[in-house]
């Protein structure tokens, strides 16, 4: 019996930071390639479909070029209607979603299968370098080299030790991954890696990536 409460008490326990997790995991934020379609209900020739460039610019009837780059649907929304504003009284708008980029992380350096990776569940470093076909005989694991962007110029640093990942507790060394982020395994050592690089200057580390 008391088994049985300490159970369902882990169970309603895990439950609860599943949910809470969900409850602040980020928004889905926009990025070039996704296709977003605007419909004005009392203007309806204003509506299109448009798609967002490479720069995070669209180019939108009425209100022109705007960046929507890294903007959530909702911050997009309230950013059109205010520059809407400036030409119709009281507009409503809805915007929708139609086609998103698959959100992915970069695997490069010594793996078998370097390229990008679809994030499609909830991914690690150690899992994505798996995905890549693993470690080369060459790959320095113990220093794996994550790079996350902290905006257009600048990334931060952080330096795995993804050299010994066979017991559970060795799975605290790991890092969750997040769209975008990118991962570099060196062949040999690299000294005097800075916290934060400009993102100019990944291209040394991932040019070319192999598809």
């Amino acid at each position: 019996m008391k088994l049985t409460y300490i159970l369902l008490l882990v169970t309603i326990i895990a439950g609860a930071a599943r949910a809470d997790d969900l409850q602040h995991r980020p928004r889905y934020t926009l990025r070039p390639g996704d296709v977003l379609t605007l419909k004005y209900r009392y203007t309806p020739e204003l509506d299109q479909t448009v798609t967002v460039l490479p720069d995070g610019y669209v180019n939108l009837n009425l209100v022109g070029d705007m960046m929507v780059n890294n903007l959530t649907l909702e911050q997009a929304h309230d950013l059109i209607i205010q520059k809407a504003s400036e030409h119709l009284v009281n507009p409503e708008l809805n915007i929708v979603l139609t086609q998103f980029q698959q959100p992915y992380v970069v695997v490069a350096g010594e793996v078998a299968r370097p390229g990008k990776i679809d994030l499609r569940e909830d991914t690690t470093a150690m899992q994505a370098v798996m995905l890549s076909g693993g470690f080369s005989e060459d790959a320095k694991s113990g220093q794996v080299i994550l790079f996350r962007r902290i905006n257009a110029d600048s990334a931060e640093v952080r330096v795995l030790n993804l050299r010994k990942m066979k017991k559970t507790s060795d799975l605290e060394r790991d890092v969750a991954l997040q769209p975008g982020d990118m991962l570099y395994i060196p062949r040999d050592r690299i000294e005097n890696i800075s916290r934060i690089m400009k993102t100019a200057n990944l291209g040394m580390y991932f040019n070319p990536i192999q598809p």
